[in-house]
């Protein structure tokens, strides 16, 4: 193609592109790029090295390597904000809306931790009621996965030959999956929420009671007590944001149902960012670090203790100071 058919055919979307490129430079505002902007910069880095390979006049060139340099500047530009927004959110941001949110928060924790302590120690105190809320294939399925003589605990017979990468997506999409349900419950008045806090803490605790009782304690606790300080909390916190939908339904105040409903979810919705964060991370120890037999139970308890004293004070902690990052 002849260096004047290849500028017809993109001379309107070389000057598009240039005027796009004005606006963002003069522009303050943070991920001003919007969609597209990616594309386009391709198109633009394509029709450049076309233009180089065909041996195209430098009156051509040069102006392309000009918007390509441009606009590789706003790309990165943009980027970079948007990496620093997330860092801000991770490392301020959410412990400050966790807190912010305390009262919902206390009653979610108090709700699921609540049922889960005490429905494990009556199963401990009386075994067979495990089998109120747990069905004996269940509790068959149970032991077999903390039976101490499996060569990597936490994993049922037919997953024992998965790899570790295969287990890390099977428990985030089982815990997603929960959390999810736990949230998204909470459209019906907050009913739904509080059901599957108490129910997912009766199942929990059922479930602890049991296996300590049968002497499966040696193998349960350790594998549970790594990331379950991230995966606990968040189904606690995914209920919280439930309730804050249900609560804005039942108590909009001065505004319309609709209108506070959708206040609330935005508050909702970045909660439940963090309990996303917190079931990646859970998932991630529960594949390469829970279900190794090889480090002894004090270890674990210990790596255990540290990730609970580092969940505590992160949400009580982080984010406190005015030197947040933007």
């Amino acid at each position: 193609m002849k260096q004047s058919q290849f500028e017809r055919r993109h001379q309107d979307e070389w000057q598009r592109f240039a005027e796009r490129l004005d606006a963002l430079e003069r522009s303050r505002r943070k991920n001003a790029a919007g969609d597209g902007f990616a594309e386009a910069y391709r198109h633009i880095c394509h029709q450049l090295a076309l233009a180089q390979e065909r041996g195209y006049s430098s009156y051509l060139i040069d102006p392309l390597q000009q918007l390509a340099m441009r606009g590789h500047q706003q790309l990165y530009r943009h980027r970079s904000q948007f990496a620093a927004q997330l860092l801000s959110f991770v490392l301020a941001d959410f412990p400050r809306l966790v807190r912010s949110e305390w009262r919902l928060v206390a009653l979610a924790g108090a709700l699921f931790f609540g049922s889960l302590i005490i429905m494990g120690t009556l199963v401990y105190a009386y075994p067979d009621l495990v089998y109120s809320v747990v069905s004996p294939t269940q509790v068959s399925d149970m032991e077999s996965m903390y039976d101490p003589a499996a060569r990597r605990i936490g994993q049922a017979t037919e997953r024992a030959s998965s790899t570790d990468w295969l287990m890390f997506g099977y428990y985030i999409m089982h815990n997603i999956g929960i959390a999810f349900q736990t949230f998204a419950s909470g459209l019906l008045f907050g009913l739904g929420s509080l059901f599957f806090l108490f129910f997912n803490g009766l199942m929990i605790g059922a479930v602890a009671g049991h296996l300590t009782d049968a002497g499966f304690g040696e193998t349960f606790w350790p594998f549970v007590v790594g990331h379950g300080a991230f995966e606990l909390t968040a189904i606690a916190l995914a209920g919280a944001a439930g309730l804050k939908l249900g609560w804005a339904l039942l108590a909009p105040g001065a505004r319309r149902r609709g209108e506070a409903l959708h206040m609330a979810a935005k508050v909702s919705v970045r909660l439940m960012g963090g309990v996303m964060l917190f079931l990646l991370i859970a998932a991630f120890i529960e594949a390469y670090w829970s279900s190794m037999t090889w480090p002894q139970p004090t270890i674990k308890y210990w790596v255990g203790a540290a990730l609970w004293t580092l969940v505590t004070a992160y949400l009580i902690f982080a984010g406190r100071t005015t030197h947040a990052p933007d």
